[in-house]
Parts: C-alpha cells; structure tokens; sequence
C-alpha cells in the first residue's frame, strides 16, 4: 500500500496552462515535483481537474508520460483546496490536500482512512 501511496504523489500534479498567474492560487498550470523527476499539467476536464504527467525521469518506477489524476477538489480560499483524487491507472482513491502559494505547490495525499499520508512539493514551471 505503500507503494501507492508514493505512486500517488508521483502523479498528484501535473501542471496546466499558464494562461493563469501564479498568484491568484490556481492549481492550473505547468509544475515540476521538488525532487527533479516530474513535470506535469493540470488542467480542466469536465467538471474536475486532470493532472498528466508530460515528463518524467528515466528509470522512475510505476510511473510514465501520460498518467492522469483526475481531481475533484473544492477551494476554501487562499490557494487551499481538498478532495479526492482518481488514479484510473491503478484503480485507486485518494484524499488529497493542496496548498498554492505564489509559485509554490504542496500537495499532500493520503490512503487507508488517511492514515498512509505523504507530501510533495512542487514549483511553477517557466
């Protein structure tokens, strides 16, 4: 279960357009994970929010271009949103909790009734 959960944070944003400015709290827009392994989109799609992955790390394990998360989250103001998060590849639900804050991005996701929890942290990318 572990496993997942680390996948989970794997693919849990990735990015989307930059139409939107980094400090209106948007999730939407292009974002690389902290530890250098992904670059990812998140965008509209219907009603929730898709993240897919558009690059990763050669040798990365469980994850590759395209992934998608699909993410019904709701916003409470200030960069902060909370939700679920679909992973259709695996066939996994996830509580996911995000955190915008000018060109930063934390992303928390969690499993087993929140009990299996891990956090990423992303940038905007240029």
């Amino acid at each position: 279960m572990l496993n997942r959960s680390i996948a989970l944070t794997a693919l849990v944003l990735m990015g989307a357009g930059q139409a939107f400015a980094a400090e209106d709290g948007s999730m939407k827009g292009v974002w690389s994970r902290g530890d250098g392994n992904a670059k990812v989109r998140i965008e509209s799609c219907g009603s929730a929010l898709c993240a897919t992955n558009l690059w990763i790390k050669p040798g990365t394990p469980s994850e590759k271009v395209g992934d998608k998360l699909i993410m019904n989250v709701t916003s409470s103001g200030g960069g902060k949103y909370e939700g679920k998060a679909q992973d259709p590849q695996r066939g996994l639900t996830y509580n996911l909790q995000v955190d915008v804050k000018g060109s930063s991005m934390t992303t928390r996701g969690c499993v087993l009734a929140k009990i299996v929890c891990k956090s990423v942290s992303w940038s905007r990318a240029q």
